[in-house]
């Protein structure tokens, strides 16, 4: 024996093991050949609803749990795994819990409790009131961001509504990483109604992250109604559709000196536009892609206050942002 278990023996467990025939301590009856009735007002034990959202959940390192043995209520404790993995119990000292499933654990301390005589066919329950080891981390465009438990069955759309739900700037695309395995991902793409995006509900297990996309803008900037930022999904937005939502151009618009701002690794790229053309279907649309900045500048004076391309961009940072929904 150890010099830790002979520290949890003295001196009280020796009067306890001394008893141990009858077992009177813990209110049980000596071993017979048949089972002894059950009195009429017990009913066999069983997991209570709190424990049933626990069941198999795998319990590791900082978690706190509640470990309960049916009929021996001193035998109670509530405790956090160590660094080391292991949790502090009456009678039977150090049991390495990490990394089982609480399952695993309530079978491993049964034994435990049996093989050592203190208690005779024990009930072990344990319940995790706090999972530091199994949360589930959403992250990006959604109000609140962070770490979340994952204790029972989870789905996404619980845990986006658990964070906040999404910003205004969310995309749709939202990827789920799997823990262990960065390269196993899940890539989905929501619908704009959650509701009935029953498909894309899908279930997301401990230690997974959440990442939601901001979705991309195309700022219209010159001479329209509205200039604004729209904001965009898969780059399916065209210039004569930007137009529109920006209010279309205004009387002293330049059209045909419309150019198309795209940042590359390079610098700003302009691309020239026939604007007065694509308007007369004389001439094919152009695809806007995200971060884009369609710029219609006015003719005469006006156009002094657009002289370049960095003008140009920098009026987009002030501009408000508007969600495009297909």
């Amino acid at each position: 024996m150890s010099g830790r278990n002979r520290r949890v023996l003295l001196p009280s467990a020796y009067l306890l093991l001394a008893g141990l025939c009858s077992l009177s301590l813990l209110g049980q009856t000596p071993v017979t050949s048949s089972p002894q009735p059950a009195p009429a007002h017990e009913t066999a034990p069983g997991p209570s609803p709190r424990l049933l959202a626990n069941s198999n959940v795998k319990l590791g390192i900082g978690d706190l749990i509640e470990i309960s043995v049916f009929g021996v209520p001193d035998l109670a404790t509530k405790t956090r795994i160590s660094g080391s993995g292991d949790v502090y119990l009456p009678l039977i000292d150090y049991v390495h819990v990490a990394d089982l499933t609480t399952d695993e654990a309530q079978e491993l301390i049964q034994k435990r409790l049996e093989d050592g005589g203190f208690v005779r066919g024990p009930h072990v329950a344990i319940f995790v009131d706090e999972s530091a080891s199994q949360a589930i981390t959403v992250l990006g465009e959604v109000n609140r961001s962070g770490a979340y438990p994952a204790i029972g069955e989870r789905h996404l759309f619980d845990l986006i509504s658990a964070a906040g739900g999404l910003t205004d700037k969310a995309g749709r695309n939202v990827t789920i990483e799997r823990r262990g395995n960065p390269g196993q991902k899940v890539e989905l793409q929501l619908s704009s109604n959650l509701a009935e995006d029953t498909q894309n509900n899908v279930e997301v297990y401990p230690g997974d992250t959440i990442i939601v996309s901001r979705a991309g803008i195309v700022y219209v900037v010159g001479d329209v109604n509205r200039p604004s930022g729209f904001l965009i999904e898969d780059n399916n937005l065209s210039v004569l559709k930007a137009l529109a939502l920006a209010g279309g151009n205004t009387r002293t618009a330049a059209l045909n000196r419309t150019e198309i701002l795209r940042q590359t690794p390079n610098g700003v790229q302009e691309i020239p536009v026939k604007l007065k053309k694509v308007l007369h279907a004389k001439a094919p649309d152009v695809a806007l892609v995200k971060g884009d900045v369609l710029f219609i500048p006015g003719s005469g004076a006006k156009a002094a206050a657009y002289r370049t391309a960095d003008a140009a961009m920098s009026l987009s940072t002030a501009l408000a942002v508007v969600a495009v929904h297909p």
